[in-house]
């Protein structure tokens, strides 16, 4: 049946005083807020949530126009286009382009600057990678906004999604840009008596819970003994987000190295993910095996082109919340990060794996002189055995993996 439009008349809209939303048709409402402001409104659904888009007031736009460009909105929807993103993406390249033009200073530009003047005070290349990893991914949106445009409500929109999945990582993400902003200030890039938007105290503790009420340290995680029936469930899942968290899970990677992954780390014909020592939490680099499995996401994914093995919007990395999305969707109440430690308590519980064998798998720093030795030869060979043995038992795959011997069959 064909959907209903030009429900009402141009009369309609001039009288309409009851607070609500008045239907035109096709997703297009007049809306009456109850302090008496009217504007026009387009509802529509993108990645299993309903979004709002406002088109407007009333005494600037008029029926016919709001219709006008409802219908443009409903073209871009038809062809795959989120409206609101693309029209904060174009947003952003408007005021990149009038930063470069009058020579503003846009985040990313701010960032590099802080990070290259920090260098020399930094001992090891850890902190560097950290930095670069946490403002170039995850504040990705801010990236091209000159600093003196950038709100509350950019910052807050970047901080929310990982605010409580991942709030160690969110609260070091929020001090950063704190002082990327406080850097561009001192720099002439900002009034000197501008606020800095992203400080806790007296600002954003009034818009996110309070660091003391946050998990720290722990992950909630699914116990291995359920990881098969969820990768089941799993597997029913649609998108690139659902491929990506399960590739995650399959080589105990950390989402970010995962979302952050590039066809030029890849080698399928080897089976071998190298991800480099910029990418990576320690600052070393860190190969990973691939089990048969985790080759066939990689090949569901190649024909999506692009330099990003699991490409989002705008040909960037998926968020941090894309991954969080699909649990949600199922209704798993775990974090993506958690599945590390489900895939840790098989290693200890159902096999042999030596402990810092284990251990390099997870790329986890090791202080011990014989765990460190293993981490400079990174057991790669060990590590592909028991990484499939490991794909083998999230798929309920019953083969025998030589080097991994389960402790239950032992006599």
């Amino acid at each position: 049946m064909a959907t209903k439009l030009n429900i009402l008349s141009a009369r309609a809209v001039k009288t309409i005083k009851q607070p609500g939303r008045h239907a035109d048709g096709g997703n297009l409402y007049f809306k009456v807020d109850s302090d008496g402001s009217r504007r026009w409104v387009l509802f529509y659904r993108s990645q299993c949530k309903m979004k709002e888009m406002g088109l407007g007031g009333a005494k600037s736009v008029s029926l016919a126009t709001a219709r006008e460009i409802a219908s443009k909105l409903r073209e871009q929807l038809a062809a795959g286009i989120d409206p609101i993103e693309a029209r904060n993406k174009a947003r952003r390249e408007a005021e990149a382009a009038e930063a470069a033009e009058r020579g503003r200073l846009t985040f990313g530009k701010a960032a590099e600057d802080l990070i290259a003047s920090k260098g020399a005070a930094w001992r090891n290349a850890k902190h560097r990678a950290q930095w670069q990893q946490t403002l170039s991914v995850l504040a990705a949106d801010l990236t091209d906004r000159p600093v003196d445009a950038i709100s509350t409500a950019d910052i807050l929109a970047v901080l929310k999604p990982i605010w409580t999945e991942t709030p160690e990582t969110a609260q070091r993400l929020r001090g950063r840009i704190e002082s990327v902003l406080d850097f561009a200030r001192c720099h002439g890039a900002m009034p000197l008596e501008a606020p800095n938007l992203a400080r806790w105290k007296g600002h954003l503790e009034h818009m996110l819970p309070r660091a003391s009420k946050l998990t720290r340290g722990h992950h909630s995680a699914l116990p291995y003994a359920d990881v098969p029936a969820f990768m089941v469930h799993l597997r029913e899942q649609k998108g690139v987000g659902a491929l990506a968290l399960e590739f995650t899970i399959l080589t105990a990677a950390r989402s970010g190295e995962a979302r952050g992954a590039t066809w030029a780390e890849i080698d399928l014909d080897a089976g071998l993910w190298t991800i480099p020592a910029s990418r990576m939490k320690g600052a070393r680099e860190h190969r990973v095996p691939l089990s048969g499995r985790a080759v066939e996401v990689l090949r569901e994914v190649r024909p999506l082109g692009g330099e990003l093995v699991f490409p989002g919007l705008r040909g960037r990395p998926l968020s941090d919340m894309s991954l969080t999305a699909v649990l949600r969707r199922m209704g798993i109440n775990v974090t993506v990060h958690g599945f590390r430690s489900s895939f840790r308590d098989w290693c200890g519980n159902e096999t042999q794996v030596p402990r810092e064998v284990a251990e390099a798998a997870l790329a986890h720093a090791l202080a011990d002189k014989t765990e460190a030795a293993y981490r400079r030869s990174d057991a790669l060979a060990k590590r592909a055995a028991f990484m499939a043995a490991w794909a083998n038992y999230c798929t309920g795959a019953q083969e025998a993996t030589p080097n991994v011997v389960p402790i239950r069959q032992v006599g």
